[in-house]
């Protein structure tokens, strides 16, 4: 074993390498993470290059959402949508999803629309060549200490919505959650819904807990389920019905969580 190490020392570590990642989930897991921080980093210097040209536009999203797509395959993820058709219009509207953790951004991309733009943190900007691919590609960023500049943003992104006919993908829950459920909805996405007078259409993405869990430092294959509900309607809402229309999807959503949370749960007994 000593003269195997003395001669041939990187040969000896990639076999360490195999087995710590064979018996070790904790291993495995922080390999999967930094794989997966490794590849968004170095795709997107493939998305800037492509971009631009074009410059700062929204359409530039389908090259970051393709930057996405090989991932599901690598990490053995399969993703099933249900619902599909409630994103078959051509008008603007506003997505919500639930937020679970940095993954969401690679389930979101199965069902992410062509012209729909997430709205994220103002420190996603700040994360190196991912920040530049994702402000080429027309990501609104919001600086969730500042709460006027926030509201300032929203209300200009709802004056836009039908001028530049695109839509925005919004969190509401406005912070990660891995509490196996949903936390309180802000009411930012629907005050946007409601000011610029277009519809709502809810998304939620089953618990990842089967597969993935950074407290337990678990990364294996698994799947994802992605519900997409019907729209629902904001035309003739004001800013006093907007309480009742948080509660309403917030309802809904968490209603189908659970549903699809024991369709998965089903998947893996």
């Amino acid at each position: 074993m000593e003269l195997l190490l003395l001669h041939y020392p990187l040969t000896s570590l990639f076999i360490v390498f195999l087995v710590l990642y064979q018996v070790n989930p904790a291993f495995r897991y922080f390999c999967k993470k930094t794989f997966y921080k490794l590849w968004l980093s170095t795709l997107s210097i493939l998305v800037i290059i492509i971009s631009i040209p074009r410059g700062r536009n929204v359409e530039n999203i389908k090259f970051l959402r393709m930057s996405f797509l090989p991932l599901k395959y690598i990490f053995g993820l399969k993703i099933v949508v249900k619902g599909k058709e409630n994103l078959r219009t051509k008008k603007p509207f506003v997505l919500v999803l639930n937020h679970q953790t940095s993954l969401d951004f690679m389930v979101m991309t199965e069902i992410l629309p062509s012209r729909c733009v997430p709205i994220a943190k103002k420190e996603i900007l700040y994360t190196g060549t991912f920040g530049l691919a994702c402000w080429l590609s027309g990501l609104i960023f919001i600086d969730r200490k500042k709460s006027e500049e926030s509201i300032a943003t929203l209300t200009e992104v709802a004056h836009s919505l039908h001028k530049e006919n695109f839509c925005v993908l919004i969190f509401p829950e406005g912070t990660r959650n891995h509490g196996g459920s949903m936390l309180p909805f802000k009411h930012g996405a629907f005050q946007l819904a409601v000011k610029a007078q277009v519809p709502i259409i809810p998304v939620v993405i089953s618990s990842y807990r089967d597969f993935y869990s950074p407290k337990e430092k678990r990364f294996t294959p698994g799947k994802s389920i992605i519900q997409i509900l019907p729209e629902v309607e904001t035309l003739g809402l004001g800013p006093d019905d907007v309480p009742k229309l948080t509660k309403q999807v917030r309802d809904s959503m968490l209603t189908a969580y659970q549903v699809i949370g024991g369709m998965t749960n089903g998947a893996s007994h």
